[in-house]
């Protein structure tokens, strides 16, 4: 990506406004408690809290002290307690065991409960059945989409795969229309509504139903200027996307460190280089530490944002030529150094400031490719180990279908070999989906081996994947008692190969020079979600190579930089068939005002001005889709795109919220106020 396509694709709408919104409903939320108060906050919503506020935020409006929503006593100075969580029964014991405890001490105080994103009817009746319901005021926190990057906004709702998908709680969609439906107050109707999956469906469908609210205002009763469509994907839809291990950098970041509400645990001396000594400000900072020495080392928060230029020019690019984009950058950095430092001679004071001025930018952009560097430092030999590359081979030979029993024998050699659990739980599912399942005897013999490998304890996680709800890990042939809705939902993994062009041939040397199509991502493989976006917004995309048209139409449209004009938003117009052969239903209706819907075509397209395409998926959606969809915006000229989803997911956090594995929050008890 040039820095020319970073600078010509501005943000299709100011995401920051959401959180201003959300700011405002915690302050307002907290206000409504008079005086001076202890904050005890579910970990689960400290990183959310942290796209939102800050501590002193919190200071300025009367919390005195906050402490992690945990089993155990309480111990606060304060007359007023805010309890601050998601609507979970193990959050309604302890706080029901906090007030019952402070009762038989004697100890006084007023308690409010504030639910997010909204109040809960089994809250009340479980803190009435617990005899406390009299003695805490509820209320609510409408927490909704947060802006991840200037053009993402997520709910950073963690466990909505399984919630929705193993433990059957479509509370998540419930929630994903009310944020929705936010959206269209602030920006008018969706004027097209499109959605691929059973889950998808529903949320259409609370959508044009319309969820009573307090009010209506005039922008539910008019279709959106700013808005063309909302395409809602089913994250079931396309299981093999988060499966696959990411290519880009920002995905294998998430992959390898983890990335948690847009900040990543980095060695605390990238985060916090040592203070310049006086006298030598204009020097280059030194060459990180080697990558043995910063994987030993304390951890520290850094905070991946949109506001570092170098991180947005990096973050969507394959990995393997990050690399070479960081010598050109640091090249660059040292002919400028070089340049200031012999302006300093012989300069008038108005120049010398301006000079000094160049110099403390540069330290800040020197700074951020000191981290960057770092990074990728430690990401390099995880991308070099035996384990990893045999993990990549057998994903690429699985997705070509190419001897696959070998592939399915090479995942029992990682389970012998105690690879990592979560790595081969994404094989084998990747194996069932793409082969339509594994043979039955070898499945069987895959799963006692797995057990004995790594405990009896995840056999729930076997079942799980297994079930008639997710069927992502089957045998071939499916046994007779298999329920129907199972064998209606297997999945036509070969034919949409060839349909949707999901396997790419693909010069890996060349990718740093034109981005051949949304398969860069995944070095030759398109995610079948962009894909199904595609089959909307960017038709041409899915049957050819809309990246080398570019080339050839760049110099007819050379005030465009070859770009063509995005057609108008009419629906899965031409890919009707292959949607079909897709399991889950599709959807296709048009908005005219809230609870009515318009006959197809009844819309005008807005055939001039730019219009916004909103993608939102439901159960999660990868960094590496995002990076996709992200290039699908940047070939068309008339058409942003604006990414909205659940939460961010990989293979390994899906797996671990399905197998029960906790990767809590570490610390003391005070959360830090």
């Amino acid at each position: 990506m040039s820095t020319e396509d970073i600078q010509d694709s501005e943000p299709p709408l100011d995401t920051n406004i959401f959180k201003e919104i959300s700011k405002k409903a915690l302050v307002d939320a907290l206000n409504s408690v008079n005086g001076s108060k202890t904050l005890v906050l579910d970990p689960s919503l400290a990183g959310p809290l942290g796209l939102v506020t800050e501590v002193a935020l919190l200071k300025h409006h009367g919390v005195d002290k906050m402490f992690w929503l945990e089993a155990g006593p309480l111990s606060s100075n304060t007359t007023n307690i805010v309890y601050l969580c998601r609507p979970m029964i193990k959050y309604v014991r302890i706080i029901s065991g906090h007030i019952k405890r402070h009762a038989k001490e004697s100890s006084k105080h007023n308690y409010t409960l504030l639910l997010v994103p909204r109040l809960s009817s089994l809250v009340s009746r479980l803190l009435e059945e617990e005899g406390v319901l009299g003695d805490i005021t509820i209320s609510a926190y409408n927490l909704q989409f947060l802006p991840i990057a200037d053009d993402v906004l997520s709910l950073e709702y963690e466990s909505a795969f399984k919630d929705i998908w193993v433990d059957g709680d479509e509370s998540v969609v419930y929630d994903s229309a009310q944020a929705l439906i936010t959206l269209q107050k602030l920006f008018g109707l969706f004027p097209r509504l499109l959605g691929k999956g059973d889950h998808a469906a529903r949320l259409i469908n609370l959508l044009t139903t319309y969820l009573p609210q307090t009010s209506n205002p005039d922008t539910l009763f008019e279709p959106s200027t700013i808005f063309d469509s909302l395409i809602v994907i089913d994250r079931r839809v396309d299981m093999i996307t988060p499966l696959l291990t990411q290519l880009t950098y920002e995905g294998l970041i998430d992959e390898v460190i983890g990335v948690r509400n847009s900040h990543v645990e980095l060695p605390a001396s990238l985060v916090n280089p040592p203070a310049p000594q006086a006298g030598v400000a204009a020097a280059p900072p030194p060459a990180p530490t080697s990558s043995t020495s910063l994987r030993k080392e304390n951890r520290k928060k850094y905070h991946l944002t949109s506001t570092d230029p170098l991180f947005t020019e990096l973050r969507d690019l394959n990995f393997s030529n990050i690399g070479k984009r960081l010598n050109g950058v640091a090249h660059k950095l040292e002919e400028d150094y070089k340049r200031n430092h012999s302006d300093l001679h012989s300069k008038t004071t108005a120049q010398l400031r301006e000079v000094v001025g160049r110099i403390g930018g540069l330290q800040s952009e020197h700074q951020s490719l000191r981290i960057h560097t770092g990074i990728s430092e430690l990401l390099d030999p995880i991308t070099r180990t035996e384990q990893f590359n045999k993990s990549l081979e057998i994903q690429q030979n699985l997705l070509a279908s190419y001897n696959v029993s070998e592939q399915v024998s090479s995942i029992e050699e990682m389970i012998a070999q105690g690879a990592d659990l979560e790595m081969v739980i994404r094989l084998l599912c990747l194996a069932s989906i793409t082969t339509g399942g594994i043979k039955a005897k070898a499945l069987e013999n895959i799963k006692r081996d797995f057990l004995q490998t790594y405990g009896y304890n995840f056999l729930p996680l076997l079942l799980s994947l297994a079930a008639p709800s997710l069927a992502i890990l089957l045998p071939n042939p499916l046994p007779p008692s298999t329920p129907p809705e199972v064998t209606a939902f297997k999945y036509p993994f070969v034919p949409l190969r060839k349909s949707l062009r999901l396997l790419i041939d693909d010069n890996l040397e060349a990718l740093d020079e034109v981005e051949n199509d949304i398969s860069f991502v995944y070095s030759g493989y398109a995610p079948i979600s962009v894909r199904l976006v595609q089959c909307v917004a960017q038709k041409g995309g899915v049957l050819s190579n809309p990246a080398e048209k570019e080339k050839t139409s760049e110099q007819n449209k050379g005030s465009f930089g070859g770009k063509v004009q995005a057609h108008p938003i009419v629906g899965w117009k031409g890919f009707e068939d292959i949607l079909a052969t897709i399991p889950g239903k599709t959807v296709d209706i048009m908005q005219n005002a809230i609870g009515a819907a318009a006959p197809l075509g009844a819309i005008a397209q807005h055939k001039v001005k730019t219009t916004t395409s909103v993608v939102f998926f439901l159960g999660g959606c990868t960094y590496t889709e995002i990076a996709a969809l992200r290039w699908v915006a940047r070939q068309n000229r008339g058409r942003n795109i604006i990414i909205a989803t659940t939460g961010i997911i990989n293979g390994t956090n899906i797996v671990d919220g399905l197998a029960g594995i906790q990767k809590t929050i570490t610390g003391t008890k005070d959360a830090g106020i």
